[in-house]
């Protein structure tokens, strides 16, 4: 016969004990399994790679950028301070073939303030430069022979000099402390915190900025005080901490309602807001910020020049401005007119966009893109930025038509017709684009919506609102005729709901 065996039979534990061993047995022949395919040189399937984690701060992109010429010296001295090193590094590490040259002029900078490490990091960098390079045996180059030398005794110096200033401004500090004025206090905390600046030192010059809040005693203090934080806050590339002085700054006593104040630090504040939304990839509040710089009031604070906001405010307005939105807040207006003046290549290839050149426009786009990508904060959004604008341009392009020859459009914007293809797809994927491609005749034929249809679903819309909402209404009369909002007792209100009011003809359907 069959024999059935269960926990009675058995007892609950025999069960468990061969639960075990096939466990042990399963495991057992993965191992082996497992061994197998190591010493086969495969991989077990059940060992996946994981996922990359997202990075919010990975925002710059590795990349090389090769160009043929570029002004070194003319760049670099439009900035100052750590401004002027910090972007000669970038250049150094986005540019082979300007590596050196940025690298040897960056440690001639350096050498003018008291940052050590610095000075040390950029000569071990030069060293590396120079060794991925093969020495000219025939001496036929002599420039390969200028690799400045490690100056140690420099160093050394240089740090005990900074040790003694330091010193000596703590003491004043004290002082000045001891004698309680106010002026002389916040004065010294904020020569502390650029004495930290130029020994490169940004979260104790930080420290020292913020200490200096607690001795203002004017408005314009306070905001002199949110500037210079955030100045070190762009240094370190610190967005949200940038982002909060700002609103600390505009947020100040007294600084909407005075108007000189206000025009005095109005533009440099928008200016350093219009940089952190470019870092935060928002680039239509940034274009925003950007345009409501003013020349005449503007300071840079070390960061930036007038040609660095025609770009950035350009290319953002560029790239997500519509044309109403293009003429009314770039091309007609006047302040911004001025920066847009120093940048002739952005302010033409802005004009030939608005006048649906799109050939011209990118043409120029395409000729300034090696510099723009050496730029240390918008390069790494250059190619994000350019493909919006060239998204614009077909969508723009193709807007007047009910079918346009694919041909004619590939000849328009300098692209070969399967890349074409590839893009309007995407558009319309994305739906920026009501279309259909023909690829046999290479035709693109508008999609028009069905006005009727749209109207009945529209009316029907309607028609049910207006139904709920006169039901409502019928309830909310009958409610009151009944006194149903009176104060009544518990026991009334049960004994009124129901009984007068007609549910039925007051129900509100689904």
């Amino acid at each position: 016969g069959i024999i059935e065996i269960s926990p009675s039979t058995y007892g609950f534990h025999s069960i468990t004990s061969i639960t075990i061993i096939k466990h042990f047995l399963f495991i057992f022949l993965i191992f082996q399994r497992t061994i197998r395919n190591t010493q086969a040189g495969a991989i077990d399937p059940m060992q996946v790679d994981a996922p990359p984690e997202e990075n919010d701060n990975n925002e710059e992109e590795s990349y090389e950028v090769d160009i043929d010429s570029f002004d070194l010296d003319t760049y670099a001295n439009s900035y100052v301070g750590l401004a002027r090193i910090y972007r000669l590094m970038y250049i150094a590490d986005h540019c082979p073939r300007l590596r050196p040259d940025a690298l040897r002029l960056a440690i001639s900078h350096v050498i003018t303030t008291m940052n050590a490490n610095l000075y040390q990091v950029l000569h071990h960098k030069l060293q590396q430069c120079q060794g991925n390079v093969l020495p000219d045996v025939t001496g036929a180059n002599p420039a390969d022979t200028g690799l400045p030398v490690f100056n140690a005794i420099w160093v050394e110096t240089t740090t005990q000099k900074s040790a003694m200033k330091l010193e000596k401004l703590d003491g004043d500090l004290k002082n000045y402390k001891s004698n309680s004025i106010k002026e002389s206090i916040r004065r010294g905390h904020n020569e502390i915190g650029d004495h930290y600046v130029n020994c490169g030192d940004l979260i104790e010059a930080t420290k020292s900025y913020s200490k200096a809040r607690d001795y203002c005693t004017s408005s314009s203090h306070v905001i002199s005080m949110c500037l210079n934080i955030i100045k070190v806050g762009i240094y370190l590339q610190n967005w949200s901490h940038v982002i909060n002085y700002i609103i600390k700054a505009e947020s100040t006593p007294d600084y909407t309602e005075n108007s000189e104040l206000q025009t005095t630090y109005s533009s440099t504040l928008k200016c350093m807001t219009g940089l952190a939304e470019l870092a935060g990839r928002k680039y239509k509040l940034a274009a925003q910020n950007f345009l409501k710089t003013n020349l005449d009031y503007w300071d840079s604070c070390d960061v930036m020049t007038p040609n660095d906001i025609a770009i950035y405010g350009g290319l953002c307005a560029l790239a997500t401005f519509n044309r109403l939105e293009l003429q009314n807040n770039v091309i007609c207006n006047n302040s911004f007119k001025l920066f847009l003046e120093l940048e002739p290549e952005v302010r033409d290839a802005i004009f030939k966009f608005y006048e649906s050149k799109y050939e011209v426009c990118l043409t120029i786009l395409n000729k300034i893109k090696p510099i723009l990508l050496l730029d240390m904060y918008i390069g790494s959004h250059i190619n994000q930025l350019y493909s919006n604008i060239r998204s614009k341009a077909m969508i723009q392009y193709f807007c007047p038509y009910d079918s346009a020859d694919l041909r004619k459009m590939a000849l328009c914007f300098n692209t070969p017709l399967p890349d074409l293809e590839n893009e309007l797809m995407q558009l319309i994927l994305d739906g920026h684009i009501k279309a259909r491609i023909d690829s046999i005749n290479k035709i693109l034929y508008a999609k028009h919506p069905n006005q009727r249809v749209e109207t009945f679903e529209k009316a029907m819309s309607m028609a049910q609102q207006y139904s709920r909402y006169m039901h409502i209404l019928i309830l909310k009369s009958q409610m009151i005729k009944h006194q149903l909002n009176s104060k009544l007792s518990k026991v009334e209100r049960l004994n009124t709901i129901g009984k007068t009011i007609n549910v039925d003809f007051v129900k509100i359907s689904g």
